[in-house]
């Protein structure tokens, strides 16, 4: 009996090509589908852990706002002028107060002075515009980057978007990081805050932060909203 040793035709060969090169070409979008996958959750967690921490950092400091164990009296600074004997002593440890800033001090190791410590003058500013990032500032030293912004090597991994137009001003549609309201319950709106610093007893933190890159799948930035409300115990007691 004779053997049949006949091989592949050419179009036998060709078809055979054309389905490896389909299948190959499945894998690699596959894989390519999947790193870009793990790389848009990976910024998204990070970003998300980021708004946390954030959060959680600003939750705790300004619960401690007009803290003064000693009952100290002119013991306040004057905002962004931190050697300076404050005028308003009636506005304690809030001393300036807005829907994108604050300004917050304590007296945390009870000496009955300020400035003694590192930690006893903060200020929070969320930058709006172009910048979409919030800074924190210690006893006056300069505002240092604290979420958001550019990082070292100058990349962006969270952008704060309470700044929905980003046009740099709050106006219809942003969400204000600090809303303030008295004992009542009642909301102490921008326009009379000034005057009613004092009569701050609860403080609203609002933070919209979404990735610097646009998620591969959604073809848009993941955003989240983190929120938390504060009671500043010490401000009200010293009323």
């Amino acid at each position: 009996m004779m053997k049949n040793n006949r091989g592949f035709t050419l179009p036998e060969v060709l078809v055979a090509m054309v389905v490896g090169m389909i299948i190959l070409t499945a894998i690699y979008a596959a894989v390519i589908s999947g790193q870009r996958s793990s790389g848009a959750i990976q910024r998204k967690v990070t970003t998300f852990q980021d708004a946390r921490a954030a959060l959680e950092l600003m939750a705790a400091e300004i619960q401690m706002a007009s803290y003064n164990p000693n009952l100290t009296t002119g013991i306040w600074r004057a905002a962004n002028a931190c050697n300076s004997t404050s005028g308003s002593q009636t506005n304690r440890g809030i001393q300036a107060a807005d829907p994108n800033f604050i300004t917050i001090e304590m007296d945390i190791d009870g000496t009955g002075a300020l400035m003694d410590h590192a930690d006893e003058i903060i200020t929070y500013t969320y930058l709006g515009g172009a910048n979409l990032s919030i800074t924190r500032e210690t006893n006056c030293l300069g505002a240092q980057p604290f979420l958001g912004g550019a990082l070292a090597d100058g990349s962006i991994t969270t952008r704060v978007m309470n700044d929905i137009n980003m046009n740099g001003s709050f106006d219809g549609g942003d969400i204000p990081v600090f809303r303030y309201f008295n004992g009542s319950g009642a909301e102490i709106l921008p326009a009379s805050l000034s005057t009613h610093i004092a009569d701050i007893a609860r403080i609203e933190i609002a933070l919209v932060v979404e990735t610097q890159d646009i998620d591969p799948d959604m073809h848009q930035r993941r955003r989240m909203i983190y929120s938390n409300s504060v009671i500043v115990r010490n401000h009200v007691i010293s009323q």
